[in-house]
């Protein structure tokens, strides 16, 4: 290791394979934390390449316990985190709303490591039990039209990672690869980006795939939509600079979508918003990320069409009954 920090602290880039190769040799244990660390830090002075993301997936995705859920289309809903935002959680919400219109979610998702709470952390909070079990989580979808792949379970070399990110406990080149890295592949996905910059790297990697995707990202700095200002929404067809009332909604205050101080604040936020209790602001900005999510499936339904959907799913309350269902079988 001693070797590639200091050709990185020379301000040089890694190769695809170097990449992918270094993220193995992290995941077998053969780098110590304070070298774990170390690399980590390069990529919070400087960005990270193509070929050094695309090497680190690849890495991941080989190393991943992979699930098969092919016989459905299923989408991923979610974010990369670290914009500091500490917003609630807005991107499994609207995963919800997105199962309860019909859809099959196949969510990917992990504890927090720098907000207050996270997907599992939410899940789990409610008496969930995860699971790596292919049978069960086919039957999820079957039943609920959404199943919950918590990461550690399917990516187990990671295990050497965490203890440095949770010390760390700031936005790190592993948030990016999150987000990738879903191993049931599905054919579909929304993934909101912490950075512009962010965007436009999950954008081209994602144009080598067959995957249907949208990428957003507020130009105020959120990893997913908050109607706090324009938005940008990439996908294999179009790049565009939305506002919301693009969507149909008026623009929202910071303070209107804050998350709360700790996994139990979290919580309650989320399940007042599925039980309709929430406030007019948290409800649309789970149906916008909602919508988008639908889009992305379907760019020719157009966006009035899905906003109407998501609508539909959380005020019917039919995303509130399939969570509730979910995690108490």
């Amino acid at each position: 290791m001693k070797e590639i920090l200091q050709y990185l602290f020379d301000h040089r880039t890694l190769g695809k394979a170097e990449a992918k190769m270094i993220l193995r040799n992290m995941a077998e244990g053969k780098y110590n934390d304070a070298e774990i660390a170390a690399f980590i830090s390069v990529y919070l002075m400087r960005s990270i390449t193509v070929d050094e993301l695309s090497g680190f997936r690849d890495a991941l995705l080989e190393l991943c316990t992979p699930v098969d859920l092919s016989d459905f289309n299923t989408i991923d809903v979610c974010g990369t985190g670290g914009d500091e935002m500490n917003t609630f959680n807005i991107s499994t919400l609207a995963a919800f709303v997105v199962a309860g219109a019909g859809e099959k979610v196949a969510k990917h998702g992990n504890y927090s490591v720098s907000s207050a709470c996270g997907s599992s952390n939410v899940l789990e909070y409610y008496g969930y039990r995860f699971t790596s079990d292919p049978d069960r989580l086919r039957q999820e979808l079957e039943r609920y039209n959404i199943c919950f792949l918590h990461a550690p379970l399917f990516n187990p070399a990671m295990k050497n990672v965490a203890p440095v990110r949770r010390s760390l406990r700031i936005k790190t080149f592993f948030n990016m690869l999150g987000p990738m890295v879903n191993p049931s592949f599905p054919s579909n996905q929304l993934i909101g980006v912490f950075s512009l910059d962010v965007a436009r790297l999950y954008n081209y990697l994602y144009q080598e795939s067959a995957k249907q995707y949208c990428i957003i990202h507020s130009l105020d700095g959120y990893d997913e939509i908050s109607l706090t200002g324009p938005f940008k929404a990439l996908t294999r067809k179009t790049e565009r600079t939305l506002i919301p009332e693009d969507l149909g909604f008026k623009k929202v205050a910071p303070a209107a979508i804050h998350g709360g101080e700790s996994v139990e604040e979290a919580a309650g936020i989320f399940l007042k918003i599925l039980e309709g209790k929430g406030t007019e602001e948290q409800e649309q900005v789970v149906i916008s990320n909602a919508a988008l999510a639908l889009f992305s499936m379907n760019e020719s339904s157009g966006l009035g069409s899905c906003v109407e959907r998501a609508t539909g799913s959380l005020k019917s309350g039919a995303a509130g009954n399939i969570f509730k269902n979910l995690v108490n079988p």
